[in-house]
């Protein structure tokens, strides 16, 4: 399975990053989506999407997408939620999620910060997206597609684009 990931796309997702996302099977989305119900539809028009809510978003999203997915691809267990902190500073109820449910991959959105490590503590792969939308203090918008094949995730690849360069055709 081919994986586009984002999150706190906050009411933006444009043509860079369909351009980026174009050739994935689905679109995970880690919350903070922005926007109403036409803005979930230029999302879920494009791709399939699985998805959480984030902290800033309305009822439109929350009927829609849950706080939490576990999602098993593959021989691969999943965690998703929107605010999880990351590895040796997670915030207790994701810290707390992650002993229950023992996930092979935690994703998380909230702080526009790209990361993706290893958390030895926790034998998982930590992911954070950073954020793809233009609210927030970061300099650099940012996507990850990946695949998850034969119980790994394999080929990860960064997409990057300055706020500055962002362009509004939909």
């Amino acid at each position: 399975m081919y994986i586009g990931l984002i999150s706190d796309t906050h009411g933006v997702f444009d043509k860079a990053f369909r351009d980026f996302l174009e050739p994935v099977d689905v679109i995970w989305h880690a919350g903070d989506w922005g926007g109403g119900i036409e803005f979930l539809e230029s999302i879920t028009s494009f791709k399939p999407v699985v998805g959480v809510h984030g902290n800033c978003d309305g009822s439109t999203v929350r009927y829609e997408y849950p706080a939490v997915q576990i999602l098993k691809f593959q021989g691969i267990k999943v965690l998703m939620t929107h605010i999880g902190g990351s590895p040796g500073h997670y915030y207790p109820s994701a810290e707390a999620l992650i002993r229950e449910h023992k996930p092979d991959v935690f994703i998380c959105g909230h702080s526009h910060i790209l990361k993706v490590m290893r958390d030895s503590k926790y034998n998982l792969l930590y992911i954070n997206p950073g954020a793809a939308g233009l609210q927030g203090w970061q300099l650099v918008r940012t996507a990850l597609r990946f695949k998850i094949e034969e119980g790994q995730v394999k080929d990860m690849e960064v997409f990057e684009y300055p706020k500055k360069l962002s362009t509004f055709d939909g």
